[in-house]
């Protein structure tokens, strides 16, 4: 699989470099003991005290409350696409890919091709927006057993348990979280999600 980089004009479909100094907030985060898996953190209050979130707020939100949390471990797989109402801000620790597609493409009844899927590096200490349009999902390592930090920046709220699940649209089915739509691959077996990724489950440093 080509992985391309984010400065590349194939990524301006799926976002765009962000400028920010965001050393503070990677400094604390790599303190951080690394999970064998990938583990994921909404909101940490630590990070959010900094003075690159209230950049972050009013610069990249246009002043809406923010969350500032982190997704960090080894992974090489696709395993889930996710999308939100609103962009959202990736900042690498450490280099790491990060697996790409298009909300357009996915199907009527909710499934999608993960032949699709694009790969683009992001270097460490680099910012990305990535757009509400765009399918993503837990970044990958950038090579084998390399370990990745991605600070996660989210409208304040996303992501937190649903006080209760949705009916009223066919939608609904793919709400795993607030602000939360997510597809699955089966072979990830991730529990109550749809699993609705057709093809391979895409592992970025391991494919022929």
């Amino acid at each position: 699989m080509e992985i391309k980089s984010v400065k590349s004009s194939d990524f301006k479909k799926y976002g765009k470099v962000v400028d920010i100094d965001a050393t503070e907030i990677l400094d604390l985060a790599k303190a951080y003991d690394m999970p064998e898996g990938v583990d994921y953190f909404a909101s940490i209050e630590a990070f959010e005290a900094t003075a690159a979130a209230k950049v972050l707020e009013k610069s990249c939100f246009g002043g809406m409350p923010i969350e500032v949390g982190m997704c960090l471990g080894h992974n090489t797989k696709l395993n889930a696409v996710e999308y939100h109402r609103n962009s959202e801000i990736n900042i690498a620790a450490y280099d790491m890919i990060l697996l790409l597609g298009e909300q357009k493409d996915i199907e009527d009844d909710f499934t999608y091709d993960t032949s699709k899927i694009e790969a683009f590096l992001v270097p460490a200490g680099v910012a990305v927006e990535i757009y509400g349009t765009t399918l993503h999902y837990a970044p990958c390592s950038a090579s084998e057993g390399a370990p990745f930090i991605s600070i996660v920046v989210l409208p304040k709220g996303t992501n937190f348990d649903l006080t209760e699940q949705p009916t009223a649209t066919p939608e609904d089915k793919l709400m795993t979280a607030v602000n939360k739509w997510l597809i699955a691959h089966e072979e990830a077996a991730i529990d109550g999600a749809f699993n609705g990724l057709k093809g391979e489950n895409i592992d970025v440093l391991h494919r022929s």
